[in-house]
């Protein structure tokens, strides 16, 4: 295996503005890496092109020093030695749950000893050994999702792509298949592209995050970074719960913000030829009752185990806070928040 790299990579279908424009990554072998972003802002655009089924109209992809894809070339998918899942499972409904895993080896000519082996040893990666001889529609959708991921690993392949692979699972199996990705990149090793919209699949299973906005890239970072850090309004937007407050914050002033410092910001203008900065509060840092800020409880609902309260300042922004305690909408609470991040 070897480092994947996107040197600004574009792809331009003609339409008047790039669907993916100047894109650089580097994803680590043996990496997670999660493409995050709303519909259409190219993430996919970009999997397609590592798997080969899109060329680049600019910039270069390369798997360690070999080159797949330039404007002028670009390898066929079958000899990027990479694997993809897709949101349908694609599993031939007549053939057997070891047929499936085993069917990329038939079509290379692998032989029968050496084939059995690894769809073995793929099947029992996913923990899908004792359901070999079964057909896809004696499995759920979680157990057929395995078997794709089966698939997949039989090949040996150097990157594993994954284009929103549980969205067409419920709430319960998407958890559960979590918890399988998980498992699967440990024990296989493979270096893992995944593809998502849900902000909360890829902070539970990349270890990076790549966000995406209208073709570009705007940050690459651990999720535990790019949830306190992030950069830019749009990536502090897309991550996360978080209010973003407009503060008249001294252009020395550090980026990570405390109460007293928030405290007195508070309210307070621009001074003459400032601007305004773009502060993230999350609401975990969001304190309801003691000596604060007064607040108005514009909504509060019941999420399971706390309530999600919506509060307007003083001066009509608006915060998120969390609370064990249901707050009436219409009250006027004390707010303090112990901690926020300058955009």
């Amino acid at each position: 295996m070897a480092k994947l790299i996107l040197n600004h990579v574009s792809k331009d279908f003609g339409t008047g503005r790039p669907a993916v424009n100047g894109v650089s990554l580097d994803v680590r072998e043996g990496g997670f890496l999660a493409l995050l972003g709303p519909s259409g802002c190219g993430k996919t655009t970009v999997l397609r092109m590592i798997a080969g089924f899109e060329a680049p109209s600019d910039g270069a992809i390369f798997l360690g020093e070999r080159l797949l894809a330039d404007p002028a070339q670009s390898l066929p998918p079958e000899r990027r030695n990479m694997a993809m899942v897709f949101q349908s499972y694609a599993l031939w409904p007549h053939m057997s749950v070891a047929d499936n895993v085993g069917y990329p080896l038939k079509v290379r000519g692998v032989s029968k000893d050496v084939r059995r082996r690894r769809i073995c040893e793929a099947l029992d990666t996913v923990r899908l050994a004792d359901l070999a001889d079964r057909r896809p529609a004696e499995l759920s959708g979680g157990q057929r999702q395995r078997v794709a991921l089966a698939r997949c690993l039989v090949t040996q392949p150097d990157v594993v792509l994954l284009d929103e692979p549980l969205a067409n699972l419920d709430r319960h199996l998407r958890q559960e298949m979590e918890e399988t990705f998980r498992e699967f990149h440990q024990r296989s090793g493979a270096t893992m592209v995944y593809v998502t919209h849900d902000q909360s699949e890829a902070m539970a299973l990349a270890t990076d995050i790549a966000v995406m906005s209208r073709g570009e890239l705007l940050q690459v970072a651990s999720p535990q970074e790019i949830y306190a850090r992030p950069e830019g309004r749009l990536v502090g937007s897309l991550i996360g719960r978080g209010a973003i407050l407009s503060l008249a914050v001294p252009a020395a002033a550090p980026r990570k913000l405390e109460w007293d410092a928030i405290c007195a910001l508070l309210g307070a203008s621009a001074p003459d030829g400032g601007v305004l900065a773009d502060v993230l509060v999350r609401p975990e840092d969001v304190r309801l009752g003691g000596e604060g800020a007064a607040a108005r409880v514009r909504s509060s609902l019941y999420e399971g185990e706390r309530y999600s309260v919506t509060l307007d300042l003083a001066d009509g922004q608006t915060l998120r806070a969390f609370s064990r305690e249901r707050p009436m909408p219409g009250d006027t609470v004390s707010v303090t928040i112990t901690s926020a991040w300058r955009l």
